[in-house]
């Protein structure tokens, strides 16, 4: 009897503690959008993005001037183009292929050559801090052996090999984050509403029944198999997120998935959804969708773009059309400097390799990094402090505001908007004392140019944590 009671005030004990339950996302923007982004995110401040897919056998997109930055550049989109029957892309696809059938490409896509621990490696050295590889882009060729493809994958497929798995394998060995692009759209899938095929012998289906049919299923695969830190999907333009249930989708991610305290997700969740539902706003060569300047997006958000003009591999491209390493970390330090990360795509070959132009930008840059990081991990916009000149960019961090000044460096660099100054440095790996004034909230930065540095960046201690 004593026993009994014994346990039956154990049990009353634990009735009457505090039932602690993790807050409960309701499958409405309202609801979804109050979600923090995650911090280790929001500190990460640079990705990797890899485009990888049998588009990487014809590799080919037009290089001219006239062809802009918009999606003729793409070398991703190179099935897309042809049943959009572009002009060059035809021709292209005529005189090399002899209009072979783009699904044969898959047999071409061997990735000999692949080794996502030396990958990895790179990525780790290059600084960045997470990577999304496309798991699937709008070609619908997938790179893990997704049972809703089981016969246009990875695995059946071409190389033989889960991609999705072995890369993710090799970048957390290396400490990093790992996540997929996923489009959910499939330009040449008859099951694809509005697809490009324009076949009179299949019915579409809607745009729900193929988030059913199709995304739904994916985008868990992808989520429970591997783990995902990060779901970035493209390819809603010609869907609402009605239609697309993301909202129901998200619901479950950030509520039961395994992954739901760390998970990270952009934008593009259906038409009109970007810069104002999801997770982090996405940027793409610098195009807002409306928002203004990247500077001016008061909410956490991403750059993405190719070290080249093209996100998928293009083999027609020259030294020209790919940016400098000057080029990369200025982006990258006004991309910080205005809140955002900066996710930076290569495009390998088909057999596997990183072309050798995009490893020595990704080394210089993680050598950069290894002296000047503080400068860009963790930080933020700048509280208060501004910066007239448009090749200087400032972060922030506490009491601690950093410049990065892009210059020459054969000027002084003014400051405007900050308290009390107590110290100036210039970071260059043995923080070097230079000369400086203050005039109210204004501080002057006496010229101080580095032999071969790419920046000169300053490390400004204030008084007051502002």
């Amino acid at each position: 009897m004593i026993k009994q009671f014994r346990v039956l005030i154990a049990v009353s004990a634990l009735i009457a503690l505090p039932i602690i339950v993790s807050a409960a996302y309701k499958a409405d923007w309202t609801s979804l959008d109050s979600r923090p982004v995650p911090t280790w995110w929001s500190d990460a401040k640079f990705g990797i993005f890899i485009h990888w897919g049998i588009y990487a056998v014809p590799a080919y997109a037009p290089t001219d001037s006239d062809a802009g930055h918009g999606s003729v550049c793409y070398s991703e989109w190179y099935h897309g183009r042809l049943l959009l029957k572009e002009r060059a892309f035809l021709d292209h696809h005529e005189k090399v292929y002899a209009n072979a059938p783009y699904a044969n490409f898959a047999s071409r896509f061997r990735a000999e050559n692949f080794n996502p621990a030396q990958w990895a490696r790179l990525f780790r050295k290059a600084g960045a801090k997470y990577v999304v590889l496309t798991s699937k882009h709008h070609d619908g060729y997938a790179l893990w052996p997704s049972a809703r493809s089981p016969y246009f994958n990875s695995v059946a497929l071409g190389p033989g090999r889960d991609i999705c798995g072995e890369l993710g394998d090799a970048v957390r060995a290396e400490g990093l984050r790992y996540g997929f692009y996923y489009s959910l759209y499939e330009y040449a899938n008859p099951l694809c509403t509005t697809n490009f095929l324009n076949r009179r012998d299949v019915t579409p289906l809607s745009g729900k029944d193929w988030a059913a049919h199709m995304n739904i299923p994916q985008l868990k695969e992808l989520v429970e198999r591997y783990r995902a830190d990060i779901i970035w999907p493209d390819g809603e333009w010609d869907f609402t997120d009605k239609e697309l249930r993301s909202e129901e989708f998200l619901a479950w991610l950030y509520n039961e998935s395994p992954v739901r305290d760390n998970v990270v997700v952009n934008d593009r969740w259906g038409k009109g959804c970007r810069g104002r539902h999801g997770g982090h706003f996405t940027t793409e060569y610098g195009s807002v969708d409306g928002n203004g300047e990247a500077g001016e997006i008061h909410h956490p958000w991403e750059e993405c773009r190719g070290i080249g003009r093209s996100f998928g591999y293009n083999r027609f491209e020259t030294a020209a059309d790919y940016m400098s390493t000057e080029d990369i970390l200025e982006l990258l330090s006004k991309t910080v400097s205005g809140g955002g990360n900066l996710l930076l795509d290569i495009g390998p070959t088909a057999d596997g390799r990183i072309p050798p132009i995009m490893e020595s930008r990704l080394l210089e840059v993680g050598a950069w990094l290894e002296t000047f990081g503080a400068a860009i991990y963790g930080a933020d916009r700048a509280r208060t402090a501004s910066a007239k000149a448009s090749r200087v960019f400032l972060t922030q961090k506490g009491s601690v505001v950093y410049v990065m000044d892009f210059d020459d460096g054969k000027a002084p660099v003014r400051i405007d908007g900050v308290g009390a100054v107590k110290s100036v440095e210039r970071m260059d790996g043995g923080n070097v004392k230079v000369g400086w004034r203050q005039d109210g909230s204004s501080v002057e930065i006496e010229a101080c140019p580095c032999e071969d540095a790419i920046a000169s960046v300053y490390r400004l201690v204030l008084s007051v944590n502002r």
